[in-house]
């Protein structure tokens, strides 16, 4: 291996500095100091001269002008043996030397050296400085020639995005599942980047800039990743937060830098993540907005639809904050296109499921289908997360494959929380008992209600027992009919405790419950139109986000509306507490024996919990409670 100069000199300048603080040691430990420190002990002058006068002393050497002594002694209280002791002498004592005469005592003077010494301090004082001075030009240089050198760090302006010639991230298109629409989209980037004439020929220009859009988890940082695997060009990767430093101007400096390198590397692909960090809308927030967030955003904005343009460079951002983004980033010629990764149907994932289980021993009892159905709202990397706590569990339990045991129980984790200790507490039990069934069988009971898919009384996370729901599809559109319905399969529980117990006995275990039920009822009134109010949305969905969103959003509406809001939200309430109640009471003896039951096991399943109740009593057809839940819609 080569070494050049330079290398070498950067290894014999710090060498050097620590050579010449060691030579500084030498030199001083040379000088006048070097008797003092051989002595081994002090002594006081009193001491020293009641030494004299008992004869012990031989021999004085005089240090320092006469203001110090290195005394060889001898004596009872030395151990009969020669020790040198250090003494401090007087500024004025004329009669000593006269005493160590009479005594007959060696005495001899030593001269200070501290005039070779001044020089050679005066020398390594101007020499320190200069060494100073070509150590960090040195590094200088280096950081400008040898990217990643130790003088990197003062490259404040150069950007910090990842770049890489030929991506081999690992991913392709065909390990991204459930978005096949935004697959869609980015196979056609693919397509312009290996074969732009087929676009030029008929007049078609590539978007420049291809925002992705969704919430989190959904795929949004792994599509760039497979585009950057399949296109097979330059691509560099960077953080929106890696803009932004503490001093001005860096940001803008940094934009400038990444443009000019993509522009030598074009066609190229930059990905930015998490663009809303240096994104956000100029102006906004109280006092103005941040001045060096602003630059750095209008430097990026210039960039991308500049005069100059940037032919062949393709600009990939991610954020799940589209709403706080500037209007000028996302018009067309900057951010074309906006691709909004979702969260995944039902067919979706099944794909992710089939992705993430390539790598994972499952048993044949296990299907991918009934996983998917189960898990309605998932995200991408819930699922991944979900198969992984299953293996991982398998592997606690010293099994060879995940089985659905494995499977149910990481699913109940990964919405609910860890498993809990059981109940012990037989009074406490059977209530939290008689509050499950009573969700449970109202939901069974309703036609409109999402299927029982478990119910069980092991705790999770907060909750000291579970109802689990399963919904028939994924639905996008909810009608009035299922909104009353799952107001009264929340009222379930209050409602057992009150048939049951008495209304002095409930408990605060359904105030989430309560919480759920006031917001849907609201809901109802104030943004779907379905009360007696009319067709009128009082109430946005969210405020503004730079205030905080419940300090931005205001009441449109006059304070006889509100009152009436008000009403009509008591009102669907209450008759369908009335309803819950009625169902719970006509129901009161099966109720009774699946407590006795979950008691005993502590889980029940859907499919049991249904057959349960059938040997007491019909389940209703999809008409039956079809005249009282028409009366609570008209409320």
């Amino acid at each position: 291996m080569k070494i050049s100069w330079k290398e070498i000199l950067l290894w014999l300048l710090p060498a050097g500095v620590v050579g010449f603080f060691l030579w500084q040691g030498f030199i001083s430990s040379n000088t006048g100091d070097f008797g003092k420190n051989i002595a081994s002990s002090r002594m006081t002058y009193g001491r020293f001269l009641e030494y004299l006068d008992m004869g012990w002393v031989k021999r004085v050497d005089l240090y320092d002008d006469g203001h110090t002594a290195i005394v060889e002694a001898i004596g009872p209280e030395l151990g009969n043996r020669i020790q040198r002791i250090r003494v401090e002498l007087p500024a004025t004592a004329p009669e000593l030397i006269k005493k160590l005469r009479e005594a007959n005592v060696d005495i001899d003077a030593h001269p200070n050296e501290n005039s070779n010494a001044s020089g050679a301090n005066s020398i390594g004082n101007l020499a320190l400085p200069f060494l100073l001075i070509g150590v960090i030009a040195f590094l200088f240089r280096r950081s400008n020639n040898m990217p990643g050198g130790p003088g990197q760090a003062m490259n404040f302006g150069k950007s910090k995005a990842r770049f890489q010639m030929e991506a081999n991230t690992g991913v392709t298109f065909n390990d991204v599942a459930g978005v096949e629409e935004a697959k869609e989209e980015f196979q056609e980037v693919v397509s312009f980047l290996k074969r732009p004439e087929r676009f030029t020929a008929v007049g078609a220009k590539i978007p420049k800039g291809v925002l992705l859009v969704g919430p989190p988890g959904t795929g949004k940082t792994l599509l760039a990743k497979a585009i950057a695997g399949e296109a097979g060009v330059p691509f560099f990767s960077i953080s929106g937060s890696e803009f932004v430093e503490m001093f001005v101007g860096v940001g803008a400096s940094r934009v400038r830098d990444l443009f000019k390198k993509a522009k030598e590397n074009s066609p190229c692909i930059v990905f930015i993540d998490e663009i809303d960090a240096v994104g956000r809308q100029r102006g906004t927030g109280i006092g103005g907005g941040n001045d060096e967030r602003e630059q750095t955003l209008n430097q990026l904005l210039t960039e991308m639809d500049g005069f100059e343009g940037n032919t062949g460079i393709i600009i990939i951002a991610a954020t799940n904050r589209v709403d706080v983004l500037d209007s000028a980033l996302l018009r067309p010629g900057r951010f074309d296109r906006q691709v909004t990764v979702d969260v995944p149907d039902v067919k979706g994932r099944l794909e992710i499921l089939n992705v993430h289980a390539r790598n994972k021993k499952l048993s044949d009892d296990v299907s991918l289908e009934i996983i998917a159905k189960r898990t309605p709202g998932f995200s991408g990397a819930d699922l991944a997360n979900l198969l992984n706590e299953s293996a991982i569990l398998t592997a606690r339990r010293r099994k060879e494959y995940t089985t659905v045991s494995e499977i149910d129980a990481a699913i109940d984790r990964v919405i609910a929380g860890m498993e809990g200790v059981p109940l012990t507490d037989n009074k406490t039990k059977r209530l939290i008992a008689y509050h499950e069934v009573g969700h449970a069988i109202v939901g069974t009971l309703l036609p409109h209600h999402d299927k029982v898919q478990k119910v069980t009384l092991i705790p999770r996370g907060q909750a000291k027992g579970l109802t689990w729901f399963t919904p028939a599809d994924d639905q996008s559109l909810i009608s009035r009919s299922q909104i009353l319905a799952r107001i009264m399969g929340a009222l379930g529980g209050r409602a057992a405790e009150e048939v049951v117990f008495g209304y002095p006995e409930v408990t605060t275990g359904a105030g989430n419950d309560l919480q759920q039920v006031t917001s849907m009822a609201r809901q109802m009134v104030t943004r779907f139109g379905m009360s007696n109010i009319g067709p009128l949305a009082l109430e946005s969905q969210g405020g503004d986000p730079f205030l905080g969103r419940s300090m931005g959003s205001s009441s449109e509406y006059s304070e006889d509306v509100a009152s009436r809001i008000d009403m009509q939200v008591r009102s669907i309430i209450q008759h369908c507490h009335a309803e819950t109640v009625m169902i719970i009471k006509e129901n009161r003896v099966v109720i009774d024996k699946l407590v006795d039951i979950l008691i005993e096991k502590e889980t029940i399943d859907g499919d049991e919990f249904r057959t349960i109740i059938a040997e007491f009593t019909d389940l209703p057809e999809p008409i039956q409670y079809k005249s009282q839940l028409k009366e609570a819609m008209t409320l």
